[in-house]
């Protein structure tokens, strides 16, 4: 007996050619993430009474702080904050101007250079908008956050990826770029504290990008936002650096460092034209994030308080696993910044199997011992760890590290 396939629907050779065009929904290939889930299924499956130790959810385990929600409850009822807040509150705008100048003493003018975003996920989707032609570049790091890149083939440019490797220190090497390269390049997309490796910038690194701006003529763009979760010296922001409010801006969110995951709010500051060209875009994609969430966020940026204790969090949990992987036979130190441990895949293991790459090791670990990392095989093999795990005091974190040692203390595993 015949199955009938279901034919297409009419508007199948309507999709644009930049999600799919006609293969559209069609494809077999499978999103990192979604093998991920899978995997842990199975292992859930396979071991019903071994539960998971997930270090692969990136996004903050902790509500945001009593005093923001609060603020929230207050707001949610003022007539004054129904409406449409376009781009974005005066009020909202003074505390991030406040915030940047007492955390690293940059001066703005909230009026002209800073605005607000519905989270900073959709500043980097919409920059690229404001400078992108068809042809031209945007060079951005990789592994990281590919949106801006997403957004830039959109528009019909390309990107130059600039691979993080160790033997760099997880910097990009700008040396070996053809002048051809330069000639069409529009934008640099940063992201220090860098997610996944952990590295952070460094002065002679900002100003490095700076002079290579203003030579090749291109904007910056800094996706700050592990700023706050910064380790290793003093927060640094690209804006505190001679030269950089001529080339560029920076994003931020209230997400990692302010426990705010899911609220939707962050900002765009820096140079005064680049920011009035993002709110021009802006003003034809949105409205603007909730009245009220922008004055609950205000509590937070006047609060150090508030990025301390989960910066204190965040700290200890990143030393605790690195100890215990050490204990396992990987070699790792606690990261500079950002909540994420990058650390090299083990290729194998001592009379078991071996791994071609990260995503083999990690399936690995998921499906044969319900530990959850996420694979990063685009600058090398390398396994990421988030310590934003599910614990609600030190003593379930030691719990958990504990479990993890039991689990795979005993493998030999090859590097």
């Amino acid at each position: 007996m015949s199955v009938a396939v279901a034919a297409d629907p009419y508007f199948q050779e309507l999709f644009a050619d930049r999600i799919g065009g006609l293969q559209y929904g069609k494809g077999n290939e499978i999103y990192k993430f979604e093998k991920i889930k899978r995997a842990k299924r199975k292992a859930l499956a396979d071991y019903p009474d071994r539960g998971l130790v997930d270090f692969g959810i990136g996004e903050n385990d902790s509500m945001a702080a009593p005093e923001v929600r609060a603020k929230m409850a207050l707001e949610i009822d003022r007539v004054e904050n129904r409406g449409y807040a376009d781009n974005g509150t005066d009020d909202y705008k003074a505390a991030v101007a406040r915030f940047m100048k007492r955390r690293f003493q940059v001066d703005l003018d909230p009026t002209k250079q800073i605005n607000h975003c519905i989270g900073s996920k959709t500043a980097l989707a919409m920059l690229p908008a404001c400078f992108i032609n068809p042809g031209d570049i945007t060079m951005m790091t990789v592994p990281g956050y590919p949106v801006a890149g997403t957004h830039t083939k959109y528009y019909g440019g390309t990107v130059q990826r600039l691979p993080l490797l160790e033997k760099n220190n997880y910097y990009p090497d700008f040396d070996d770029i053809a002048q051809d390269t330069w000639d069409r390049t529009k934008m640099l997309v940063l992201n220090y504290p860098n997610s996944p490796t952990g590295q952070v910038a460094t002065r002679e690194f900002y100003s490095k990008v700076i002079d290579l701006a203003l030579k090749h003529k291109f904007i910056v763009v800094q996706d700050a936002a592990h700023i706050l979760l910064t380790f290793k010296g003093d927060a640094l922001s690209f804006l505190q650096i001679p030269g950089a409010m001529e080339v560029g801006v920076e994003t931020h969110s209230h997400s990692k460092g302010f426990d705010m995951i899911g609220w939707r709010i962050g900002w765009v500051c820096g140079n005064e034209k680049i920011v009035q060209a993002f709110a021009d875009v802006k003003d034809n994609c949105d409205s603007g994030q909730f009245s009220a969430i922008q004055r609950a966020a205000i509590t937070a940026l006047d609060d150090d308080s508030i990025p301390k204790r989960i910066h204190t969090k965040y700290k200890r949990r990143l030393e605790k696993l690195v100890a215990i992987l050490k204990k396992c036979g990987f070699s790792c130190d606690t990261p500079g910044g950002s909540y994420f441990l990058y650390t090299a895949a083990p290729k194998g293991i001592v009379g078991g199997p071996t791994f071609a790459n990260a995503e083999e090791a990690s399936q690995y670990l998921i499906t044969q011992h319900s530990i959850v990392t996420v694979p990063w095989d685009d600058a090398g093999a390398a396994l990421r760890f988030a310590v934003t795990y599910t614990a609600e005091s030190e003593a379930a974190e030691d719990a958990l590290m504990e479990e993890t040692l039991k689990r795979i203390g005993n493998l030999k595993f090859i590097f």
